[in-house]
């Protein structure tokens, strides 16, 4: 296929070079910063699944430059969605199924005004990865799985399901947990409940989670936002499934001490925080519900003067 991975950061990189490893041809449509820092360096992944590195990897800053494209896979944070959306456009002229790999739900209506409901795909992503100065990929742990769906199981022979299809056939052969899901919608809705609750308590507090599991009242705040999302997908039809802040706050137990959030992460290095895309967008999404959800209120409230360091809007 030819794919074109919007946005070469750590997510876009790894999934591209990947999949550029078995044969696919990948275009990476990036800013001038970046574009120059591939030229330079080109790209390498470092891996305890295995390195990989491309000397002269092909990308473009011009989305004119790119003549035809199979599958576009967005790896934008969610603040840069709506900056892209020209290149979007001219995407979806060019006849591209998306492949969204970003966090929330919001973000699916955007990009199926843009590119209709039958060529917009369900994805996430697991893994944790960050772009070192030279701009390679640092992977560490075990999980580096991507999975995507049909977010309407009801479609019939539709551009996304042949992508589907094409990306099934790559799944043997790439070095990735690549793996089509049946419930993507709800699986997205899953990972929303985790991190706005994961992320939430560990950047308004400043600390990994071992302290957090050892202060009760902090922890407790984390239950009450699972229990609010879970609320939320229940009042967009999705059933997330019996027990779930049960199985969630043991997943949190399963993490180093030391383990924190990407947005924490983020608020260390005083990057942009995705405070809109996951706070701002349940809130949303509740009002035009009718349904309160007040312990997310409180972390948008705490993390909104922190969305974007001075000078980084």
């Amino acid at each position: 296929m030819k794919i074109v991975v919007l946005g070469a950061g750590a997510l876009g990189s790894y999934f591209g070079l990947r999949m550029h490893e078995i044969g696919h041809e990948i275009t990476f449509l990036v800013r001038e910063g970046r574009a120059q820092q591939l030229k330079e360096n080109g790209l390498k992944i470092m891996s305890p699944k295995g390195d990989l590195s491309w000397k002269t990897p092909h990308y473009c800053v011009d989305v004119s430059e790119i003549e035809a494209c199979d599958l576009l896979v967005v790896g934008l944070k969610g603040y840069h969605l709506q900056g892209a959306s020209e290149q979007l456009r001219q995407l979806a002229d060019k006849g591209a199924t998306v492949l969204p790999v970003l966090n929330g739900i919001e973000h699916l209506k955007i990009l199926q005004d843009i590119f209709g409901e039958d060529r917009v795909l369900g994805g996430i992503a697991y893994i944790i990865a960050t772009l070192n100065e030279a701009g390679h990929v640092v992977h560490t742990g075990d999980q580096h799985a991507f999975l995507y769906g049909m977010i309407d199981k009801g479609a019939k022979d539709t551009l996304a399901q042949r992508v589907c299809a094409e990306l099934s056939q790559s799944a043997g052969d790439v070095n990735l947990d690549l793996a089509e899901s049946e419930f993507i919608y709800k699986e997205m809705w899953k990972k929303y409940v985790f991190i706005s609750a994961f992320s939430g308590v560990t950047t308004t507090s400043r600390l990994p989670i071992g302290p957090i599991r050892n202060t009760p009242e902090t922890l407790e705040l984390g239950k009450k936002v699972v229990e609010e999302m879970v609320a939320l997908a229940e009042a967009y039809d999705v059933h997330i499934d019996d027990g779930v802040e049960e199985t969630m706050t043991k997943l949190l137990y399963g993490f180093p001490d030391e383990a924190t959030s990407s947005m924490h992460q983020d608020f260390r290095n005083q990057r942009p925080l995705e405070v809109d895309a996951l706070f701002g967008a349940a809130l949303r999404m509740g009002r035009a519900k009718g349904l309160a959800l007040p312990h997310v209120e409180t972390l948008h409230a705490l993390l909104k003067p922190y969305e974007y360091p001075q000078g980084k809007k």
